[in-house]
């Protein structure tokens, strides 16, 4: 063969390698870290995953609540596949030998209590929370001191594209929370807040805004010290109210009232900022609550008696205070969430009150569904 003919024969190697590599669909994860192949999603929504571990003697995928065993080759390298996963952002890990650690070959999420990996099963709405060309807002991470809980804090600050631009202008702010073993990280991060807002304000569908993302866990100094069994008692309402929300009013251009300030938060952020603002009427107008209520896990009929000592009693009161309340949920919502936010729905029907419900299609408890929340909400406030 001339050199020529095995340049060509090369290129054809490499191109039908190449093509064979990718016959079932297999793609690199966008969650990978900069130049990883693997992870890889297909079009069907399997996951499949490949780590080098030559003295290790069992590898397994864990995702979805499963765990798949990978098969190892001659060279040490265990590759191993999912079934399908539901479009959205999943949090996973690898087991080696019985020790969960995340792969490395992912950018890391604080999600389920831990720095680990994450991935995403594209969806065919993705454009929505995409990366395009229109002008972009920053994202940046606010530090501070809390008296209240005598720790260094920090929150994550959305400014709209035009912030730094318009020095005259004033902006309504949202409060935006994260779930359960979540933090002030996952609304920029998983979430894509940014992203979001981008695009609604580029198309004109959302007004411009500050997003304020920060940590739901908030506690007494030295609470719960001395027990390791009971989690010590909540701070965060009074933290947010005190101090936060004083903070970023001095810090930033906003309109500092309570017509031009919301509330949202998934799941647990969710129960928490409808707690919030029950009982700070005077400082929000709007509130998200993106799968969760604060009769979680409650599924049975609520007493507006008791619920939250009476607040929502009077509904004819609530619509004269609440500009936006919005509600969301996944179709595949695992249980109580549906029995929950349907008991609350209940509630507010029987009292009259008035509301937007939105139901994420083909998803469940997990990043897409809030996205979507966040996307729908977001074009209803500060109008």
């Amino acid at each position: 063969m001339n050199y020529r003919g095995f340049i060509s024969f090369a290129v054809l190697f490499f191109l039908g390698s190449s093509c064979f590599a990718q016959a079932d669909g297999f793609k690199p994860s966008t969650t990978n870290a900069p130049g990883r192949q693997y992870p890889q999603v297909n079009v069907d929504g399997r996951v499949r995953s490949r780590f080098t571990a030559p003295d290790a003697n069992k590898v397994q995928l864990d995702i979805g609540g499963k765990k798949y065993d990978m098969v190892k080759d001659a060279k040490g390298v265990w590759t191993g596949e999912s079934l399908a996963q539901d479009v959205g952002f999943h949090y996973y890990q690898l087991n080696v030998d019985g020790v969960s650690v995340p792969d490395p070959g992912t950018l890391y999420y604080y999600g389920a209590g831990r720095w680990g990996s994450g991935i995403e099963i594209p969806a065919t709405d993705g454009e929505f929370f995409a990366l395009r060309k229109v002008p972009h807002g920053l994202v940046g991470e606010n530090v501070y001191f809390s008296k209240l809980t005598d720790s260094w804090r920090r929150c994550f600050v959305y400014t709209p594209p035009d912030y730094q631009k318009n020095l005259k202008r004033r902006y309504p702010v949202l409060y935006l929370q994260h779930g359960s073993f979540e933090d002030e990280t996952g609304w920029s991060r998983q979430g894509y807040a940014n992203r979001i807002l981008d695009n609604l304000i580029a198309s004109g569908k959302a007004a411009p805004m500050i997003i304020v993302m920060d940590n739901g866990y908030a506690f007494k100094p030295n609470a719960g010290a001395n027990s390791n069994d009971v989690r010590p008692e909540s701070i965060f309402e009074q933290v947010m109210v005190d101090e936060i929300i004083p903070m970023i009013d001095g810090k930033f251009r906003t309109i500092a009232d309570r017509e031009h300030r919301a509330i949202a938060g998934l799941s647990m952020g969710a129960n928490q900022t409808m707690r919030i603002i029950m009982n700070n009427l005077d400082k929000f107008s709007s509130l998200g609550a993106f799968s969760g209520t604060s009769n979680y896990p409650g599924t049975d009929v609520i007493n507006t008696a008791t619920f939250l000592n009476g607040k929502f009693k009077d509904g004819a009161a609530i619509n004269k205070k609440f500009k936006v309340l919005f509600l969301g949920l996944g179709t595949k919502e695992p249980n109580p969430f549906p029995g929950s936010v349907g008991a609350f729905k209940n509630m507010l029907d029987k009292q009259g009150i008035k509301y937007v419900f939105y139901q994420s299609p083909g998803t469940a408890h997990e990043w897409l569904t809030w996205r979507r929340d966040l996307e729908k909400f977001a074009q209803l406030i500060f109008k």
